[in-house]
């Protein structure tokens, strides 16, 4: 861990197959002040035998410091050393040979913040993105002229009208680029739920991973 790379050296932690034996992955990223591990015995809910499952964590469980609206300069050096660790565990997952399309990526609150941009930086056809309360990074207004293809990959946004951190136009934006992206788009919004994970994203979950192992 350095200044310039706080992330530096935090552990992935994993579960599951052994990436060479798995027939797919699933990478989860952590909300704010929150566990991999935590993330880990979420996917319990929705997982299946043969799958790997790696989990990044963030240095004091933090990924950035500030609100994912707040100017992207604010929230460095922490969000570049985050991206940073997200595609360290992209890497492990597929050290086994695992190819992207097989790789489904799930991040929850600032977690799923923090995929999508990770995503959105590098568009590749993974096996999915889900958002579970989330959306790209940068203050109002930002103008996200990112440009790629992800050749009909699976992409998921759930979040609630009230929710108190991400707000329904931000989701909207996001589901505008990655529509722009060429992804394979489900778009759901909430009623009067808050902040959390819902029921509807589970089995959407459980419903896609059934797709990658058969």
């Amino acid at each position: 861990m350095s200044a310039e790379d706080p992330h530096a050296g935090q552990p992935i932690r994993t579960a599951g197959a052994p990436p060479e034996e798995a027939a797919a992955a699933v990478v989860l990223v952590h909300g704010r002040g929150a566990r991999a591990d935590g993330m880990l015995q979420f996917a319990q809910e929705f997982g299946r035998e043969g799958l790997h499952y790696a989990a990044p964590q963030a240095r004091r469980g933090t990924w950035y410091p500030n609100s994912f609206l707040a100017p992207v300069e604010r929230n460095q050096p922490h969000l570049g050393s985050a991206l940073a660790h997200v595609g360290r565990a992209v890497e492990a997952a597929q050290s086994g040979g695992i190819p992207p399309e097989k790789v489904l990526l799930v991040g929850f609150s600032q977690g799923a913040c923090l995929v999508s941009e990770f995503v959105a930086r590098d568009p590749k056809r993974y096996a999915g993105l889900v958002l579970l309360s989330g959306g790209l990074i940068g203050a109002a207004g930002t103008e996200f002229g990112y440009d790629g293809d992800v050749d009909g990959m699976p992409f998921f946004l759930g979040v609630s009208d009230d929710d108190p951190h991400i707000p329904v136009s931000r989701a909207a934006e996001t589901v505008d680029v990655f529509e722009g992206f060429d992804a394979d788009v489900r778009f759901d919004e909430y009623h009067g739920r808050g902040h959390g994970i819902f029921p509807e994203e589970v089995e959407y979950l459980e419903e896609l991973i059934a797709t990658l192992v058969g």
